[in-house]
């Protein structure tokens, strides 16, 4: 499971950029850009975060990302 590549596709579904995204998980664009890029992981907050709003705007992840 590649997290970056999860959040890449799901910034990408709501058509944010990547500060428009980190405002929405409380993180900076740097972070989601280290994300996306495989240099960091999430925390276990910012990834709860992400759950949430996957949830909240009905984002199902395909198989591919997954």
């Amino acid at each position: 499971m590649d997290f970056g590549k999860q959040v890449k596709y799901v910034r990408l579904q709501l058509h944010l950029s990547q500060t428009e995204f980190g405002n929405l998980l409380g993180v900076n664009f740097t972070t989601v850009n280290r994300w996306e890029n495989g240099k960091t992981d999430p925390s276990f907050k910012a990834l709860r975060a992400f759950e949430t709003l996957c949830k909240e705007k009905d984002i199902k992840l395909p198989d591919e990302v997954l």
